[in-house]
């Protein structure tokens, strides 16, 4: 177990007899849990430091729309929790579930408060804060700002750097998209209809090619 958690850059650092003790007093502790089950729901307390160490986790927040936004997604060697365990609420925002089976590290408020005296994991810490902050604040400016159009151009835009092309697969189901909008299915549906329909995409299946960007 040491090994395993030593692999994450957040804890490559620590030295294996600082880590024995915590897992032996349970403060560092493994979880598995399934494809689709809850890890948190909305308004839980938070109470652990968390680290993906296989799997993929989304977290979502209902909206006023009936719909589901994704607020973020986590993969292997992300934390959760790291803005709310030392706040004066630590209460989650939203629900967290498993898009894949997944195993997740859970650390104690006192053992997180523990290895922030040590130099690289506090660095690495405020780096990975730093980053759900600005994912967050881009996820705002989406929800609040931005017409669905813009939101969904500037979505193909990034898969298509991500991709190096101009014809994109998309990585999620076109549910998945509209989650991660914000929006109900028949919207997003309507808005890539009307995006084919002026010649600014063409669209098969998964398959998107961007008509406004060069090969």
């Amino acid at each position: 177990m040491i090994e395993k958690i030593r692999t994450i850059p957040l804890f490559s650092q620590l030295p294996p007899d600082e880590l024995a003790p915590l897992i032996s007093g349970n403060q560092l502790y493994l979880k598995n849990y399934s494809k689709g089950a809850t890890v948190y729901n909305q308004k839980d307390s938070c109470k652990t430091l968390d680290v993906v160490l296989s799997g993929s986790l989304v977290a979502y927040s209902l909206l006023e729309n009936g719909s589901a936004m994704t607020m973020f997604e986590f993969s292997k060697g992300q934390i959760l929790g790291a803005n709310l365990l030392f706040g004066d609420t630590g209460i989650y925002p939203f629900t967290i579930y498993c898009m894949f089976d997944a195993q997740i590290l859970h650390v104690t408020k006192k053992a997180a408060a523990d290895f922030l005296h040590n130099y690289h994991f506090t660095m690495q810490f405020i780096e990975m804060l730093s980053h759900n902050s600005q994912k967050l604040n881009r996820r705002i400016t989406m929800a609040t700002q931005k017409t669905l159009k813009e939101n969904l151009l500037e979505y193909l835009r990034q898969q298509s750097v991500l991709q190096h092309s101009n014809s994109i697969v998309l990585p999620i189901s076109k549910k998945q998209l509209a989650d991660y909008l914000g929006v109900q299915r028949p919207s997003l549906f309507r808005e890539l209809k009307n995006l084919k329909d002026e010649g600014t995409i063409d669209v098969s299946n998964r398959t998107i090619r961007l008509n406004y960007i060069q090969s």
